[in-house]
């Protein structure tokens, strides 16, 4: 089946009918409209039904109306339902084939004879063959209305009136539908399902649209923002698992296992499970069956199982749709979805004729909302009799006013609504209209509860998924006051209900996400799971069955609350949380049990904190949870949610370094000054030490924050001790670091201070061992390391203390400050490592290999270090047979460590390549840092970091500098030397100062083969981009850069002043103009002198062409940007931010692509 075509199709098909059906409304609704005339009762229904909803729904309803229809006759033309084919054309014709026969005079039976009349030019008409095809439509529609009112409601109604034009022409809507529903795909049921998933999908991306506007999600849109398709494998493995097993179970003999590939046999035999005696006491729900795919597979495999009980082929149909399935749904255009599915199953059984003489209807309750006033309610005890009229029936009637918003989550008060409905329905009221009518509405409210019953024997679902932040005010409350432990998710609240529709022993399984599987949030919920049910079989999927965007799980249960020691199957079908997979990569990994499996007693569970579902552990890992936890020695705890993160938090080099505290203690030190402090907000995966690149705001003690709705400084004195922090978003890795004193914590970057017991040494070594990540995994497979995963992680007895340890992870840590503070994006960089004396030679390549030793001694200095730390606490723990010490190299986090650095499936020689590269484009940055005096050959650190410092600020501080800054604070980056203090000219001398005038070419030869271009072609082409991707977008150097690149000029935003675009625009830019005028004379008279060879002509005219493009275009950038920018005289503030001072420049900057994204 080509899934792509058929999203294509259904998402075009719901623009054209949605323009189609609006533009017919607006004919029929017009005051002179022939169907006010004709049709005035239809016309009123409408202006009722957009009263009562409005315009856009009923459009969007009678579009998706005709689009069931439409799919559906076309799904019987091709399976041969039809005779004749109402939507399609018999061989070799174009037409469809009903419209064609009428033209030939075979009208149908009871067909309106308008038709006859308008095919035979009796009845005038524009297109009378198109009216007639439409008369056709309905009447095929009505006709069909008998077998399956479900889907063909008799059409007497606004829905005939807005039935869309254009059904005949190669390009109509049935003509692609045609292209699409070829009879090969028409051979499964499984299309509808499909069709229905991409046709509401485009409603979907609006609702998700809206939700990040903070618009809830209306009970009209539920079943647009919860419906996904589901897998057919994955259907499979469900039903086959629930109502397989359970047949299996009661039928030891059947044959039953052979056909169901999906199946997973009990590793020991089972005797307690529920019995059944036949098969139409088996009773299957899906309470969220959407196009009804459970359902339908349901139906094969009760199909087998009847054929395996010797019951009649041509009986078994009717049975199963009477005795067994029942499908529940919000979405009426779903429902009939559902319904229409199942009936095409028996209709696939029995042939066209016995089809239509079935009288059974598939069990498809599509839920309504009722509501009985207070004086209703008065009728009712007249409807039902006083003595039926009980406290449980008045609730249960109240109960479905929200039926659309709540759906199969209403548990009925009513315990036997089944009694009171047969009675209800055999009271004649007589002539009692208005009786009548309530008596209607009882009736509607016992069926729907009557379904709602806990019944089942089996219950399978792909539940609604939508986190209690998404659910309109109504919906969140009525969850929060019925499924407390439940309630963050309707999903999980769908899990809750499932146990109480199935029935004591029975089963029932569940296709969702894995939330819930870890999250402390679910612990409750988790808690209360494990003991009322019993899993049987368990899929870990990962990502890729529901697209890229998250990860999901299948299961099935059993409702047995007395659980004596039992093993589940677990199967873990992915190596990595983040790695996608296609759906049939996952299925084949399946069915060849290419995958981890587990038995695991579900017991175990319980035993760890938050009871998370840690299937792979062995009985080690859930015996040592049951010493002491990280929380019983250390407070872990989240931080500073700023409500505005533009406009508080800051990349360190953004603001004046003088503003920056250090050395804070706590929130008092801030008051009644400005004060930025330093702030860990996550960052890279950073094991040890690291990470130190944010500052916030916390002037007059967090004032600002404190006012920002919805803000918090949660836990704030905690901050700024000595402390260990991680990474929440850890992409599955958990890399605990030391903090040091000062800083305070965003909520993206968790922590945890020590109490006396233990030191933060201590707590460091544990957490940073492979034993605490093996553990960390209990509570997370996910993206996520949250406060709880780490506050329940269990504590050796004997491994906190003093030990010899301790001195190896403070020089762990050492090793990685050094490694963080060696890079010009830490504040504590102090000078290029190529030019520490330590390690300095006479020459740059001399120099690069001494340091590139050191960096590889380092690097596996630290992997010793920490695969002791592991053997260590892997002893300590007892998870010998489940961990080893060994780190790979690419594990260790350094920055100098080319394996971590670069990852990736990169050769030896090729790390070593960019690791070179990269370090000379370092090189290259520390100049341009001290050609602009941020930094100094003569003195360690920042000089020049605040805003408006000049160069006589940097001579106070270094009086006789060995390479002088630049003393305008514009450094031009140009394609030739056109300026004394070009970029280029000026790294020439840096390079000669730092290694001498003597090796000057052969280390610029070193440097340029390592960056594989020489130094111009470097500054001009790629420095700029390198540089904003070193400082993640908030560049401290600002390139004026006209349109296309002709001029470029560098300045050292920390000491702009307001005349600074006037030095770039009269010292520079005009200048460079001028020049440029001056090179088009010599090369014009180069070009007419005819002592010059024919070659030099020729190259001076194209050398002329090229100047005066540049010209022209630096002209007008300088005469429409440049010249009114200067005039501005633009004050700026470093506290701003790059991202709001970067953009008051506008055209005369660099764009920076993706600058004006929100800092999240």
């Amino acid at each position: 089946m080509d899934t792509g075509a058929l999203r294509k199709f259904a998402q075009s098909a719901r623009n054209l009918l949605i323009s189609q059906v609006a533009a017919k409304l607006d004919l029929v609704l017009d005051p002179s409209s022939a169907a006010r005339r004709e049709h005035p009762s239809a016309v009123r229904e409408l202006e009722n039904a957009i009263r009562s909803s409005d315009r856009k729904q009923v459009i969007e309803q009678v579009a998706y109306t005709w689009f069931n229809r439409f799919t559906a006759l076309r799904f019987m033309d091709a399976c041969g339902y039809t005779n004749p084919r109402v939507v399609s054309p018999a061989d070799g014709q174009t037409r469809p084939e009903i419209l064609s026969e009428a033209m030939s005079g075979s009208v149908p039976d009871g067909a309106s004879p308008q038709i006859a009349a308008l095919l035979s030019g009796r009845s005038p008409s524009n297109d009378p063959q198109a009216e007639a095809y439409r008369l056709l439509l309905v009447q095929a529609c009505n006709q069909w209305h008998g077998p399956m009112p479900f889907m063909f409601e008799e059409i007497d109604d606004y829905t005939e009136l807005l039935m869309p034009e254009d059904l005949l022409s190669q390009t109509s809507i049935l003509a692609q539908l045609r292209k699409v529903m070829n009879e090969e795909a028409c051979q499964d049921v499984e299309i509808i399902g499909w069709l229905y998933q991409f046709y509401i999908s485009e409603k979907k991306d609006q609702v998700f649209a809206g939700l990040k506007k903070n618009q809830k999600i209306t009970a009209e849109n539920i079943p647009a923002a919860t419906q996904l398709f589901t897998p057919h494998w994955i259907v499979r493995y469900l039903v086959e698992n629930s109502l397989g097993r359970l047949w299996l179970l009661n039928r030891p003999q059947s044959k039953l296992a052979a056909r169901m590939d999906y199946y997973i046999a009990p590793e020991e035999a089972e005797t307690d499970f529920l019995k059944i005696r036949r098969p139409e006491d088996i009773r299957i729900c899906d309470p969220a069956c959407g196009s009804g795919h459970m359902l339908t597979y349901a139906f094969d495999l009760l199909y087998a199982i009847y054929e395996e009980e010797g019951y009649e082929a041509t009986e078994i149909p009717g049975l199963i749709l009477t005795h067994n399935l029942t499908g529940i749904e919000i979405d009426d255009r779903a429902g009939a979805l559902a319904a229409f599915a199942l009936a095409m199953k028996a209709a696939a059984k029995l042939g066209r004729r016995r089809f239509l003489r079935m009288e059974a209807k598939p069990d498809i309750c599509v839920l309504q909302n009722v509501t009985f006033t207070d004086a209703e309610m008065q009728d009712v005890a007249a409807v039902v009799g006083r003595d039926m009229f009980t406290d449980e029936l008045r609730v249960s009637l109240q109960q479905f006013e929200q039926a659309k918003n709540f759906g199969s989550l209403i548990v009925p008060k009513l315990r036997d609504p089944a009694e009171t409905l047969r009675v209800v329905e055999a009271r004649d009221l007589g002539s009692d209209l208005l009786l009548k009518e309530v008596q209607a509405r009882v009736v509607a409210v016992l069926r729907m509860a009557e379904t709602l019953l806990p019944k089942y024997h089996v219950v399978v679902a792909n539940p609604p998924y939508m986190g209690s932040a998404g659910m309109n005010a109504v919906l969140k409350s009525w969850i929060e006051k019925h499924f407390k432990a439940a309630k963050l998710d309707a999903m999980t609240c769908f899990m809750d209900r499932a146990t109480k529709l199935t029935k004591p022993k029975g089963a029932w399984g569940m296709i969702n996400l894995p939330s819930w599987l870890f999250l402390g949030s679910y612990s409750k919920f988790r808690t209360a799971f494990l003991l009322q049910n019993r899993i049987s079989s368990f899929l870990h999927l990962g990502r890729g069955v529901f697209g890229p965007d998250f990860g999901s799980v299948a299961f099935v249960a059993s409702r047995i609350q007395d659980k004596p020691q039992h093993r589940g199957c677990y199967l873990k079908l992915y190596e990595q949380h983040s790695l996608v997979r296609t759906p049939e990569e996952i299925q084949r990994k399946f069915l060849e049990r290419d995958c981890e499996i587990y038995l695991s007693d579900q017991n175990n569970f319980l035993k760890i904190p938050g009871a998370p579902v840690a299937y792979w552990h062995n009985s080690a890992v859930y015996e040592a949870f049951e010493g002491r936890q990280v929380s019983q020695v250390a407070r872990p705890m989240i931080g500073i949610q700023s409500g505005d993160n533009d406009r508080f938090y800051r990349q360190w080099q953004e603001v004046c370094r003088a503003d920056i505290s250090t050395s804070i203690h706590s929130m008092e030190d801030t008051s009644d000054r400005l004060v930025w402090a330093p702030l860990q907000r996550g960052g890279d995966a950073r094991k040890w030490y690291g990470n130190n690149s944010y500052v916030v705001n916390l002037s007059n003690s967090a004032s600002d924050i404190k006012s920002v709705e919805n803000s918090s400084l949660r836990n704030s004195s905690e901050y700024f001790q000595e402390c260990v922090s991680w990474n929440r978003l850890s992409n599955g890795r958990f890399y605990p670091r030391h903090v040091d004193k000062g800083f305070a914590f965003d909520d993206v970057s968790p922590f945890l201070t020590t109490t006396q017991e233990a030191t933060t040494a201590d707590l460091l070594a544990c957490l940073g061992s492979s034993a605490s990540q093996f553990f960390v995994r209990s509570f997370s497979t996910g993206y996520k390391t949250e406060v709880g995963h780490v506050a329940p992680l269990p504590l050796p007895n004997d491994a906190i203390g003093a030990r010899d340890w301790n001195r190896q992870i403070r020089r762990a840590v050492h090793i990685a400050r050094s490694d963080w503070d060696a890079y010009e994006t830490s504040w504590d960089f102090s000078t290029h490592p190529l030019l520490r004396t330590d390690r300095r030679a006479e020459t740059l390549e001399d120099s690069y290999a001494a340091l590139r030793t050191y960096w590889q001694g380092i690097t596996v200095e630290m992997q010793r270090l920490e695969e002791e730390n592991n053997r260590i606490f892997i002893d300590a723990y007892g998870l010998q047979d489940e961990l080893t010490p060994e780190v790979p190299v690419e594990e260790i986090t350094l920055i100098c460590n080319p394996a971590h650095r670069y990852g990736g499936k990169a050769n030896q020689e090729e790390l070593e390549a960019r690791l070179r590269a990269d370090t000379m484009a370092e090189f290259l940055s520390y100049a341009v840092g001290c050609m602009f005096g941020r930094y100094s050959l003569d003195g360690p650190g920042l000089i020049l970091a605040n805003q408006g410092e000049t160069l006589a600020d940097y001579l106070a501080r270094v009086p006789q500098p060995s390479f002088m800054p630049d003393e305008d604070n514009v450094i031009p980056v140009l394609d030739g030397d056109w300026f004394p203090d070009d970029i280029t000219e000026r790294f020439r001398l840096f390079l000669s100062t730092t290694f001498g005038a003597e090796k000057l070419q052969e280390n610029l030869r070193f440097i340029e083969k390592a960056l594989d271009k020489d130094v111009r072609k470097y500054f001009t082409r790629d420095f700029y981009n390198d540089h904003v991707r070193r400082y993640k977008k908030r560049p401290i150097y600002w390139m004026f850069s006209s349109p296309k690149g002709s001029f470029n000029a560098l300045i050292y935003m920390h000491r702009y002043r307001p005349d600074t675009v006037s030095v770039v625009l009269n010292e520079y830019l005009r200048e460079f103009i001028t020049k440029l005028e001056t090179e088009r004379a010599r090369l014009e008279q180069l070009a007419d002198d005819a002592s010059a060879s024919q070659s030099q002509r020729t190259k001076a005219l194209k050398d002329v062409t090229g100047i005066i493009i540049q010209i022209d275009e630096l002209t007008k950038w300088e005469r429409e940007v440049m010249f009114p920018l200067a005039q501005k005289q633009l004050e700026i503030d470093l506290d701003d931010g790059v991202k709001a001072n970067y953009p008051l420049f506008g055209d005369a900057l660099k764009p920076i692509k993706g600058l004006e994204a929100a800092d999240e």
